[in-house]
């Protein structure tokens, strides 16, 4: 015991384990600084080779499955299986652009042109109302206020034809990098498909070799789980398009904005909780914006989109989630609409669509290397 007062001196072995875990800790520190300004300096490569690594884990399924066959007694190549894989992948993209592209391009082109004040007018009885309880809680005369000029003149700008034509512009000028990046990403990928373990190679040579069981594990944790995540995402987001779009022809909607407002909600969905809003919205508008004018009303239009959303949202909820993954995040609701939140403050609508995947990536090998900690305790004791 010492005397009240008194600082204990601290023998010179623990003197000397302080020091050199202050060393530890502060070469780890700046190698980390090292290697977060070079991923941000080769942002551009480092995106290359994360979307192939993602590309790869969703096709690695297919790759082993071509790569288990036997040809006349002869195993199927894995090269070859990572080729067809490939190929596979870019038949479902390039699909997709040419099923989807020229009518969202379509869809822009009209929207360019129409009649604001006339689509506003259609919403004349509802905006009416609350323009009145408006005025009465804020005691602004009519002549000082008016809702429907004040819509009017916020949607103009984004419905103008030399904004349209600039979006249009600034997509041709990026071609050219999008050739490169296409070119990049496919090389990069059919490596990693073809050698399943060379991703995590890379992985591993960057730490000290006391870390590489803890570097392998996680990174096997984190490829089972995002293989689970993003098969389900394509499946789920693909049926609910279908689901959507089909809807809504049914219910006599045209083809052109049947399919993007089911493109729209199928994207959208994947987003937890914020999404699925986000999408009803949009493809409220669509829907009464696109078909405005013909025999059914607005709130007739609004009411079969929103129809149309709720049922093929009820499918997904059921049906569609407990078959293709159970508890995709494995975290507190709370939780995870914080890191949406913040994940869109950060990057926008990509970064709520990587969001979760992200996070639990970072839980894993939070889990791996800081489990001392107990906030990394709580965080990761469900995964």
């Amino acid at each position: 015991l010492t005397r009240p007062g008194r600082i204990r001196a601290i023998p010179a072995e623990n003197r000397a384990e302080l020091m050199s875990k202050l060393y530890r800790y502060l070469v780890a520190g700046a190698i980390t600084a090292v290697v977060l300004f070079l991923v941000w300096y080769f942002s551009n490569v480092v995106a290359y080779i994360l979307v192939s690594a993602v590309l790869a884990i969703i096709g690695k399924p297919l790759t082993d499955l071509l790569s288990g066959l036997h040809v006349r007694r002869t195993r199927f190549p894995r090269s070859l299986a990572a080729l067809c894989t490939l190929l596979a992948i870019w038949v479902v993209v390039v699909g997709v652009f040419w099923l989807f592209v020229p009518i969202v391009f379509q869809k822009i082109r009209e929207f360019s042109s129409l009649d604001v004040p006339q689509i506003i007018q259609s919403f004349q009885e509802p905006l009416m109302s609350l323009e009145s309880f408006i005025r009465r809680v804020f005691s602004i005369s009519e002549s000082e206020f008016s809702l429907v000029d004040a819509i009017s003149e916020q949607i103009k700008p984004l419905l103008d034809i030399g904004v349209i034509n600039n979006l249009l512009s600034s997509i041709v000028t990026t071609v050219g990098d999008t050739v490169i990046a296409a070119f990049s990403i496919s090389f990069i990928t059919f490596f990693f498909l073809k050698e399943s373990h060379l991703f995590t190679d890379m992985v591993v040579i960057m730490f000290p070799k006391k870390y590489e069981p803890n570097i392998t594990r996680a990174l096997d944790s984190v490829t089972h789980l995002l293989i689970r995540y993003f098969t389900g995402i394509v499946a789920e987001s693909s049926i609910m398009t279908l689901i959507v779009s089909l809807g809504l022809l049914m219910l006599g909607f045209s083809v052109h904005n049947a399919l993007v407002i089911g493109l729209i909600v199928g994207v959208l969905n994947v987003i937890p909780y914020l999404g699925p809003w986000i999408g009803a919205a949009a493809g409220i508008f669509i829907g009464v914006a696109g078909t405005a004018g013909g025999d059914v009303s607005t709130a007739g239009l609004a009411m079969r989109v929103a129809g149309t959303i709720l049922v093929a949202q009820g499918i997904d909820n059921f049906v569609l989630q407990p078959v293709l993954y159970s508890n995709r995040a494995k975290a507190h609701p709370l939780e995870i609409f914080l890191v949406i939140l913040i994940a869109g403050s950060l990057a926008g609508v990509l970064g709520m669509l990587l969001a979760i995947p992200a996070y639990n990536v970072i839980r894993v090998f939070a889990k791996e290397f800081f489990n001392n900690f107990r906030v990394v305790q709580k965080l990761t004791e469900k995964i």
